[in-house]
């Protein structure tokens, strides 16, 4: 099941670039004139709800919610709520993988076979090496088939990182297919979106750092920016803050249970509009964010 099955409630983060806020001066009426047009976009495409916030100069100079959290209980939208931010996750992925380049414990362009347990290429150029990079870029040549797609599931992923991974890469696993799984280009010859790819950087953080995923964005990304009610897995938040996902269907909103995939690094980070900021900032900010530096400038 796919993202766009899903009608969920949309967390926005303005960055303040556009001409409204060019001027050091925000007028309460250029904000009403946003509000105005988020009510407008909630009514006109039946979103349940939507939090945003603008940051300019390094603060967040005005936040909103919208709309409902859970529309059965009457619990109005929040920038504390937390909820998936799909593929916003990836920056969090790209970060991690950054944070073991800057410390020497992996290349950009190795072969990335150098850091796993088992061989992944693409069996259409056996001899041309995936790299980190490539992942990094989507130019790996690895995509997303239907094993993919069909990969959700309620509650927390049933099959671990490794296991979904091995299983879709490794030759003659379960979840492998030569087709589906892989373009006929070249790896590093043509840009082709892949979430798959992301989940395999994930997995090569684990290997490299030696800890899981999950685990290792905690501890050097999400606690030190002071995300302490984020996480990957619905047993790591507090699923009583969590806003609830909805599907249209019928005319309506339809309430969904929460929902996962084991290729979570790609897209599975939960968090809300009033977290999420730590690390916006600190991106904004060549890597640092109240005295915490989640990667350097240059690196940036």
């Amino acid at each position: 099941m796919s993202y766009i099955t899903y009608l969920r409630p949309v967390v926005i983060l303005w960055l303040g670039i556009t001409s409204l806020w060019s001027s050091p001066m925000y007028s309460q009426s250029s904000f009403q004139d946003v509000e105005k047009y988020i009510v407008n976009q909630l009514i006109e495409n039946k979103i349940p709800g939507i939090a945003c916030c603008v940051v300019k100069d390094n603060r967040m100079i005005w936040s909103g919610a919208y709309g409902w959290a859970n529309i059965e209980k009457g619990i109005p939208m929040s920038i504390d709520g937390i909820m998936n931010i799909a593929s916003i996750s990836k920056t969090f992925t790209a970060t991690a993988v950054m944070q073991l380049w800057e410390k020497e414990m992996l290349r950009l362009d190795t072969d990335i076979n150098l850091y796993l347990p088992f061989p992944v290429r693409n069996p259409h150029h056996p001899e041309t090496p995936i790299t980190i990079f490539h992942l990094l870029t989507h130019t790996s040549s690895i995509v997303d088939g239907d094993y993919y797609e069909a990969s959700y599931s309620d509650g927390d992923p049933v099959i671990s990182l490794e296991d979904w991974i091995a299983g879709y890469l490794e030759p003659g696993a379960q979840f492998y297919s030569e087709e589906q799984n892989f373009l006929q280009d070249e790896p590093g010859s043509k840009h082709e979106y892949s979430n798959v790819g992301y989940g395999l950087l994930g997995y090569l953080v684990e290997r490299i750092s030696g800890m899981p995923f999950n685990k290792y964005c905690r501890l050097h990304i999400q606690e030190p920016l002071g995300m302490e009610q984020s996480g990957w897995f619905i047993h790591e938040i507090d699923s009583s803050k969590h806003i609830t996902p909805y599907e249209f269907a019928d005319q309506q909103n339809q309430p969904l249970e929460l929902y996962s995939f084991p290729n979570y690094p790609d897209g599975l980070l939960r968090t809300s509009v009033r977290e999420l900021t730590f690390f916006l900032l600190a991106i904004m900010n060549g890597g640092n964010c109240n005295q915490v530096r989640s990667l350097e400038k240059s690196t940036l």
